[in-house]
């Protein structure tokens, strides 16, 4: 039975690869990318796009009825980094788009939600070592107190009017197609491309912050897996931990010597820091392998090597 899909913020990081993975899988027709502002061109002329304020329930709501939309994927957001200077507006986006979203599946106009959350729950007085799927979150971060805001809200849709959302906690995530969108995390896609254009990066975190990264692969492949995933497996309605590989500045750029030996690393550390030393160093995702069998698939050394084969190319 065919099905038909809105993605909304189809033009961030996230949110282009998503779509382009749908359309390849579903068919282009089908697949409906929507943003605030049209983006990349080659995303927007490789199907039906829609200009759209994800916190116009109205709007949304006529865009849903209009492509008889079944299954939503919010990625609509404001990040960690650029949050922090804009806090109301960073809650008004990332809550109200939630909300418009929640209240169109109660009332039955879609039938199933994707939206991501992120490390960012966690706060500093959270074990950081192989943090565990329940355990202490306090985030201190306006991204971060608005994803577990939403992670309790999505299990309160689910548990009171069924409704059928699914989520993971991203970790940093790295890309080589697209440029990262004001994450804390931004560095570890930064460094590539300086790497190849300077021959050196500044870090705005210091050698030793260690954060849970992925490369987005397995991210769109993990998304891809806990939608389809039986519903009776997905035991989590907030949102599931998820990992990959964990790492350095320092590290990063160790990788980075094997292809690029002359290759220089300064550190500068900013008002991100901060952020980063109130997140977890590595994530326990043993939850989302036992109930829907995800594995990640890239390391730090295969990531690297992915980024160089096609950021030279």
């Amino acid at each position: 039975m065919q099905k038909n899909i809105l993605i909304i913020g189809a033009c961030g990081q996230i949110g282009t690869e998503l779509t382009f993975t749908l359309r390849k899988k579903h068919g282009s027709d089908v697949v409906i990318a929507s943003d605030i502002r049209e983006g990349n061109e080659h995303l927007v002329g490789s199907g039906p796009f829609e200009l759209l304020d994800a916190t116009d329930y109205d709007a949304l709501e006529e865009l849903v009825a209009y492509y008889e939309i079944d299954e939503v994927y919010l990625m609509a957001a404001m990040l960690s980094a650029t949050a922090e200077k804009f806090p109301m507006r960073a809650w008004n986006l990332n809550m109200n788009s939630l909300f418009n979203v929640l209240n169109l599946a109660k009332e039955k106009k879609i039938s199933k939600i994707f939206w991501p959350s992120s490390i960012a729950v966690f706060g500093p007085n959270t074990p950081k070592v192989h943090t565990l799927q329940n355990t202490i979150m306090e985030p201190s971060t306006v991204y971060g107190i608005s994803k577990q805001s939403g992670e309790r809200w999505c299990e309160y849709y689910y548990n009171k009017y069924g409704v059928d959302v699914r989520s993971i906690r991203y970790p940093g995530l790295i890309s080589w197609k697209t440029m990262p969108g004001g994450g804390t995390t931004d560095y570890a896609v930064e460094i590539y491309h300086k790497a190849l254009s300077d021959g050196e990066y500044t870090s705005f975190l210091s050698a030793d912050t260690k954060l849970p990264m992925m490369f987005m692969d397995d991210a769109i492949r993990a998304t891809l897996e806990v939608m389809e995933s039986d519903a009776e497996k997905i035991k989590i309605r907030s949102s599931y931990n998820l990992a990959a590989m964990s790492f350095t500045p320092l590290e990063i750029a160790e990788s980075i010597a094997i292809h690029i030996p002359k290759f220089k690393i300064s550190y500068q550390p900013d008002s991100r820091q901060a952020i980063a030393d109130s997140w977890p160093s590595s994530i326990d995702d043993s939850k989302a392998e036992k109930d829907w069998g995800w594995k990640a698939e890239f390391d730090l050394e295969r990531t690297t090597s992915e980024m160089f084969k096609n950021l030279n190319t």
